[in-house]
């Protein structure tokens, strides 16, 4: 068989995209049509080029919103610092703490000692800045009853840590601890005291001023500060000492110091000592008068203090019980007993 022959038989139509259904477009016979095909194809090039462009475009700026937003997120973190655990024991108090040992083992303490314990440590981090000596060891900016907590606790604690500088660090615990309302006048008038002795201000008036407190206020605060050590152990506690009582201490110590500080001297021997009014009122009264107040008779509850039986110099009795001592019940049978005694 010829060649020629030969190719007549050849099936072309299995060949892909040579099926018998598929259309194969003609091509131009002459030069024009050849020119214009070229261009239609061109011209669906672009056309399919500027859609995926467009596409491209969209995607883009999806992609800057979302980043955007991301951005906006981060600024709003901006300056934070993360929390992190520290062991108790690389963290000392600070030189300006402000806590008396006596806060440690009062009601308040043992209660936040037990959400401490509850929630596996401090919920709310501390701050802390680092100290050079010695190495990886902390001081404490706020957070000293947490600290102390954790402490006794044996749990690490949550700290947030940033490198402060002295004048800083006493500004920003002073205003954390005011702003809890738990700190007593004899605490702050220390910490201002502390402030002052080291050179940390060079007056009441800008150590005020960068505290965000009155004057007088933290004038008030450091005369608590200011009285004699022997004033101040004739009470049970410091903590008891109280703004308003400033004014009657100082004018008694004025008009007879001797006479206050031996009274003071004779409470302090005492055992248990008497209540922070009695021993106000021993010490503010003239020499040779009788105390203002005289506690007469207290009463207990489950070994609390709930009430009291008082008479002052001029016989005048006052009975009072604390919120929730009395019962309804032995409530109605003790103004039943008072009745009695009155028309």
């Amino acid at each position: 068989m010829s060649l020629k022959n030969k190719a007549a038989k050849l099936d072309f139509s299995n060949l892909p995209g040579l099926g018998p259904d598929t259309e194969v477009p003609a091509r131009p016979k002459t030069a024009p049509g050849a020119m214009m095909a070229f261009a239609n194809e061109a011209r669906s090039d672009l056309l399919r080029q500027n859609e995926e462009l467009q596409q491209r475009a969209q995607q883009s700026q999806a992609l800057q919103g979302r980043l955007d937003e991301a951005l906006s997120e981060l600024r709003q973190w901006d300056g934070a610092k993360a929390a992190r655990l520290i062991d108790a024991a690389l963290i000392r108090p600070s030189r300006w703490a402000n806590r008396h040992e006596l806060n440690y083992a009062s009601p308040q303490f043992d209660k936040l000692k037990t959400e401490v314990a509850d929630a596996g440590g401090n919920v709310q981090p501390i701050k802390v800045r680092p100290v050079a000596e010695p190495a990886g060891s902390f001081e404490v900016v706020y957070g000293h009853r947490r600290l102390e907590a954790c402490r006794q606790l044996g749990l690490p604690v949550l700290c947030l840590v940033d490198s402060i500088e002295d004048r800083a660090l006493f500004v920003e615990m002073e205003r954390e601890n005011r702003g809890r309302k738990d700190l007593s006048a004899w605490e702050q008038g220390m910490m201002y005291r502390r402030a002052l002795d080291a050179g940390l201000f060079p007056s009441l008036r800008q150590l005020a001023a960068a505290i965000g407190a009155q004057p007088g206020n933290v004038s008030t605060a450091l005369q608590i500060a200011s009285l004699p050590d022997a004033v101040v152990q004739a009470f049970a506690s410091p903590l008891e000492l109280q703004f308003r009582w400033v004014a009657p201490l100082k004018a008694a110590l004025e008009r007879d110091e001797a006479g206050v500080l031996e009274r003071a001297r004779e409470l302090a021997a005492q055992s248990p000592r008497p209540a922070a009014r009695e021993v106000l009122a021993r010490l503010a009264g003239s020499p040779g008068e009788k105390s203002a107040l005289t506690r007469q008779t207290r009463y207990t509850l489950g070994g609390k203090l709930v009430g009291s039986f008082d008479k002052d110099a001029q016989g005048n009795v006052a009975l009072r019980f604390k919120a929730g001592a009395l019962t309804a019940d032995k409530e109605k049978r003790l103004l039943e007993l008072l009745a009695k005694f009155f028309d």
